[in-house]
């Protein structure tokens, strides 16, 4: 289910994940500023951190998947790593 980010969702999330950086310009003008370093770009956890084409615009859905799936990884190996799991 999706619905609108609120900016009481700092508070109770430990990560708040962008695709891009106008994702990222839009999640702090809802949150404000991010004291606790709580938003990322999802590639910002992989090898390559980048941002991640809306294939909307570029009609490459399959680069979209890879990137999401790279970003989806490297993300749970940092969980596993910050949570020592």
């Amino acid at each position: 289910m999706a619905r609108k980010l609120v900016k009481e969702d700092y508070n109770n999330y430990d990560y708040i994940i962008g695709m891009e950086n106008s994702n990222i310009r839009n999640i702090i003008k809802i949150i404000g500023h991010d004291n606790k370093n709580k938003i990322y770009r999802l590639l910002d956890f992989s090898d390559n951190p980048r941002d991640i084409a809306d294939p909307w615009y570029t009609g490459n859905f399959d680069e979209t998947y890879d990137d999401i799936v790279e970003g989806c990884t490297a993300l749970l190996d940092n969980i596993k790593k910050v949570e020592n799991i």
